[in-house]
């Protein structure tokens, strides 16, 4: 269920908050091959369905950055503001892929908005998030994004 803010100042208010989670999305075969191909990525483990049956997850996995950039739509999900004239992905603190995301699984995204703070002419948000795996122990990724927004 999306959050949604009008303004910086009510955004400011959901500082500490959690954001919930996002709804599943499935990472197929070819999700991969297409971010293989947008990348110039084409190791076995990703795009070889046979060879990576035969490697050392049983599968063929997504990429590690294929499951970051997944982060923009599924945070999108979660949080909605308006009334800024822009939003920008201002970066990352920190990043891991605890987890490999097997071809055919399902991931979503928990998030929670860690700190607002005021930037020249906008505020800078911080999110901590983790990309769950349908039935998985650990997380695909756990990260702390940065976005800045401007009125």
């Amino acid at each position: 269920m999306s959050i949604t803010v009008n303004g910086l100042d009510e955004l400011k208010k959901l500082a500490g908050s959690d954001l919930g989670t996002s709804e599943w999305i499935e990472v197929t075969q070819e999700r991969i091959d297409t971010f293989a191909d947008a990348t110039g990525d084409h190791q076995w483990i990703h795009v070889d369905p046979e060879k990576a049956a035969q490697g050392p997850f049983g599968a063929p996995i997504a990429h590690g950055y294929l499951t970051l950039s997944l982060f923009i739509p599924l945070f999108t999900e979660l949080l909605d503001v308006q009334g800024v004239t822009t939003k920008v992905n201002y970066g990352l603190n920190k990043v891991r892929f605890p987890s490999p995301v097997k071809v055919g699984s399902r991931i979503r995204l928990m998030a929670k908005l860690a700190a607002v703070e005021d930037v020249p002419g906008g505020v800078q948000i911080t999110v901590d998030g983790a990309i769950e795996i349908d039935g998985g122990g650990k997380p695909a990724a756990v990260l702390q994004s940065l976005s800045r927004f401007y009125a």
